[in-house]
């Protein structure tokens, strides 16, 4: 068998599976929206994005955003735009951190605007100890509630690498 007809079929595959998810969260959206009424309940939206966040493929963090949405890390001050540049940020993420993880301990509605109290943890490559940090997320949906226009991330550098067991003029290495 062609390993790059392999790899091609393999990367289809999960491109499909992504789209399908996505599709799936958007047909769900105007129950799902009902639902979330319910203070008890996280948003579909937010489970979809720690769930990206927590696996290993970085598509699926971009297929949850608009064409045009924007994610900016304020903690690192860097923004970038559109899906492509969303997930690549989350495959630099998978580079410099072992085991990163989101969990989302409250997530609060507000119209179009979700807000997201979580727990940002993993262990920086070459750092010494791990880290979890307290992380507020902002999210703001497209008009449907079904894809996110924005999103901004906000912890405390600092603190990450205070607990990392790096100086606090630490930089990642060069991408």
């Amino acid at each position: 068998m062609n390993p790059a007809r392999t790899t091609t079929t393999s990367r289809a595959l999960g491109t499909m599976t992504v789209l399908t998810a996505a599709a799936a969260l958007c047909a769900t959206a105007p129950t799902a929206h009902a639902a979330q009424d319910d203070a008890r309940r996280t948003p579909g939206i937010v489970t979809a994005w720690a769930r990206a966040w927590n696996g290993t493929e970085p598509q699926a963090l971009g297929a949850l955003f608009t064409s045009d949405g924007t994610y900016t890390d304020e903690a690192v001050a860097v923004t970038f735009r559109g899906r492509t540049q969303i997930a690549g940020w989350k495959a630099r993420a998978d580079s410099l951190i072992d085991h990163v993880h989101v969990t989302v301990r409250a997530a609060h509605r507000d119209g179009d605007r979700i807000t997201v109290r979580a727990v940002y943890s993993g262990h920086l490559k070459g750092a010494p100890e791990p880290f979890a940090v307290p992380m507020t997320t902002v999210l703001d949906l497209d008009a449907n509630h079904c894809r996110i226009a924005s999103d901004r991330d906000h912890y405390s550098l600092a603190a990450v690498l205070r607990q990392s067991g790096l100086p606090a003029d630490w930089t990642p290495p060069a991408a």
